[in-house]
């Protein structure tokens, strides 16, 4: 069988390994704009390994301490003027009565919740956690794939019996919250994707095996949003036809061909058929950078700003080895306007090359010059190597061996004392309090 980890209310949860007198409590996990990448005061950022699909591999270590940490939140979301500041990102399932969920608004959940406990995010410490769980688990289940931060898919075939695997996931979560104390729920399928479904329904610290023979009448009534994979567009098409439940969506397999490829592979999931297999490591696809701040009208403290993102993820792309030739660039402006772009240019990847193109696409989107800008984004994808193979733009290429080289005596710098140890004049023109 398959299984699927989920961590329950993992923030909240990984906050409580730290501070256990949080657990029973009413607490959130709060997020709100970077003040320190943009900034000139000291900080260390971290490069984390294999990290799963979705999480950063570059993360800042949080300047409070355990004395401090109920106020902590103050210094982060509350600004000269009294005003909050912040969206919740994670809450304990104390709070889920009074309303509050993932977006709140931080000063509205104030208010909607009684004795509510704020902890400004440290996804530092949540990677790290996630990672001593990954060496675990590796440890216990012969196929192990991270999914994300808090997610695990675990194939026992061979491993474990069927009619086993009941005990062994239950054993695991309780070893797990002895171990880490962490909650965790786990569930097992034929299917890694239906075994995901298990987990969303009977958190928390729950465990299920679901046998093979059982998977159409136990997901017949559940409802299409629930099931991984069944996107907006889709559900809306879906209703069109009045298509509510896996059961009458199976029914209905003509529905999901039209989506080609990707709907055949979504049909054989809902029905528990598609034998997907759990991948222990597969190659990034892409890696990325972004920061929401409090909007900015100043263009020269927005292209400061460009620079440092376009820098930051230079030491990452260069200490993975990668070399991506696709870009994308997007901006938001205040009240939701946004514009974003992509890119492909064949180059030997370099600092000094995506500084520059990231400060002429972002000039190039910012068709309203009027308008404040709070949120820059930077990814690149598409690398460039022995599977992909490309041919580099002759007319620079002198030049960019040139960059590359210096790149990698300026990681070497970098890895011994920090990313902002060597900086661009540029960067220090402008220093916003934002």
């Amino acid at each position: 069988m398959k299984i699927h980890l989920d961590l329950d209310c993992y923030f909240v949860s990984a906050e409580r390994t730290r501070y256990p007198f949080l657990k029973g409590k009413n607490v959130v996990v709060a997020k709100g704009s970077d003040k320190r990448i943009f900034s000139n005061q000291k900080k260390q950022g971290v490069m984390l390994g294999d990290t799963g699909a979705f999480n950063s591999v570059l993360e800042f270590k949080n300047s409070y301490d355990a004395a401090d940490i109920i106020g902590a939140w103050k210094k982060e979301f509350l600004d000269d003027k009294g005003q909050i500041h912040g969206i919740v990102i994670a809450k304990s399932y104390e709070c889920k009565p009074y309303g509050i969920k993932t977006g709140t608004p931080l000063r509205e959940a104030i208010n909607m919740c009684p004795n509510l406990y704020i902890l400004p995010s440290d996804h530092l410490f949540y990677q790290e956690l996630s990672q001593r769980l990954k060496a675990f688990l590796e440890l216990k289940i012969p196929v192990l794939e991270q999914y994300s931060i808090d997610e695990f898919f675990g194939d026992l075939g061979g491993w474990i019996k069927d009619e086993d695997t009941l005990e062994f996931i239950t054993n695991l979560r309780d070893e797990i919250y002895e171990r880490f104390d962490l909650p965790i729920t786990i569930g097992a399928s034929k299917s890694k994707w239906i075994a995901k479904l298990l987990t969303d329904r009977i958190k928390p610290f729950g465990v299920f095996a679901l046998k093979e023979e059982d998977v159409l009448d136990y997901t017949k009534d559940i409802d299409i949003n629930e099931f991984a994979g069944i996107g907006r567009a889709i559900s809306k098409k879906l209703e069109s036809y009045h298509i509510k439940t896996l059961g009458q969506l199976r029914q209905a397999p003509s529905l999901l061909s039209a989506y080609g490829k990707t709907g055949r592979e979504l049909y054989h999931r809902i029905c528990g058929t598609d034998n997907e297999r759990v991948i222990p490591y597969s190659n990034r696809k892409g890696i990325g950078i972004s920061r929401n701040f409090k909007a900015i009208l100043q263009r020269d403290e927005i292209h400061r700003r460009v620079m440092i993102l376009a820098r930051y993820l230079s030491y990452t792309i260069t200490k993975l080895r990668l070399n991506p030739t696709t870009f994308y660039f997007k901006i938001r402006y205040e009240y939701g306007v946004k514009n974003a772009q992509s890119i492909t240019v064949n180059r030997l990847f370099n600092e000094h090359f995506l500084i520059e193109l990231a400060q002429s696409m972002i000039q190039q989107l910012d068709i309203h010059p009027d308008f404040k800008i709070h949120y820059i984004a930077i990814s690149a994808s598409n690398f460039a190597d022995s599977h992909n193979l490309k041919t580099f733009c002759l007319m620079e290429y002198d030049k960019d061996v040139k960059f590359a080289a210096l790149n990698e005596k300026l990681l070497k710098v970098r890895d011994k004392y920090g990313v902002d140890i060597v900086r661009y004049g540029r960067e220090c023109s402008q220093i916003s309090k934002n």
